[in-house]
């Protein structure tokens, strides 16, 4: 009996510590949209891409989101709403999943998409060059670490900052 109760006891402490060594992330991303429909299916796409907190203002255009840093990060969540059709700061969704938006979801595609700096797979900014390397990045992807990336999406909705 003592043995299991040391058994169960160094099994909780072993629990705990594991979700305490957990790093949460907390970010917020611009992201375009236009209504309620624009908020459900954006923070969504959030969430089955990692995120356990989105929350989408429609006003300021700003998704809140946190995420453990060991299962997702914040590309990988641009990249799934990207997929559903809307634009974001480093991703922007191909023309097929922007059709597919119900006609009250339909956003000016300029506000956000404006900021890429890959267009057909070319390196079109000068802060780009240095993340590229003939139009593709260069394989230590060092340009990606942290916000250097933040604006380098090519038109497909792919970022600048994956391997080709």
């Amino acid at each position: 009996m003592k043995t299991l109760k040391i058994f169960l006891l160094s099994s909780a402490f072993v629990i705990f510590a594991q979700v305490g060594f957990a790093q949460v992330k907390s970010e917020t991303l611009k992201v375009a949209g236009e209504c309620g429909m624009c908020k459900k299916k954006i923070e969504t796409a959030a969430k089955s891409a990692g995120a356990t907190y989105a929350v989408w203002d429609e006003d300021s255009k700003e998704l809140k989101v946190k995420y453990n840093s060991k299962s997702s990060n914040a590309a990988k969540i641009q990249e799934s709403i990207a997929a559903v059709g809307y634009d974001t700061e480093s991703f922007k969704a191909t023309e097929e999943s922007y059709n597919n938006l119900h006609s009250c979801c339909k956003y000016d595609r300029t506000s956000i998409a404006s900021a890429t700096c890959c267009v057909d797979g070319k390196c079109t900014k000068e802060e780009c060059k240095t993340c590229c390397k003939d139009g593709i990045c260069t394989k230590d992807m060092a340009c990606c670490k942290g916000d250097k990336c933040a604006d380098h999406a090519k038109a497909d909705g792919k970022a600048c900052c994956k391997k080709a």
